[in-house]
């Protein structure tokens, strides 16, 4: 059998039409199957955005003097100043500090974020390169 190209979104391929007329039941159990597998899939994905937003990581500069906080997508949600670091002359090594700690902060939350994923999708046939949509 040949594949043949899918209809509109929402409705039965001409492939799965063929493929029920000539295996009967089973094959609509086995793609009945499949679509309970994508519903429990995108549960559990939903579930692991919610819990990676959900994460607090902190980022370090200047040996701890400056502290960013970020949530697991990256967003900066605070910052720790050290006081020694309030002087005239020392705003651009501050404003470098700020940076670097927010950048170790995110790169911490896309590492958490990276190995919840290979968690999940684990198993999956999910072609190397592939980035799921999150």
């Amino acid at each position: 059998m040949e594949p043949h190209r899918l209809e509109a979104v929402g409705e039965t391929s001409w492939l799965i039409k063929e493929t029920l007329a000539e295996e009967g039941p089973k094959t609509m159990r086995d793609i009945m199957g499949m679509m309970g597998k994508v519903k429990e899939m995108q549960a559990k994905m939903e579930k692991m955005q919610s819990e990676i937003a959900d994460i607090r990581v902190e980022g370090k500069a200047g040996g701890g003097l400056v502290t960013v906080t970020v949530n697991g997508k990256g967003l900066m949600l605070g910052i720790k100043i050290d006081p020694s670091l309030f002087k005239e002359d020392d705003v651009e090594i501050l404003e470098d500090l700020i940076v670097a700690a927010n950048k170790d902060a995110q790169e911490k939350a896309e590492a958490i974020a990276a190995e919840k994923t290979r968690e999940l999708t684990a198993g999956l046939p999910i072609p190397p390169g592939f980035k799921l949509p999150f």
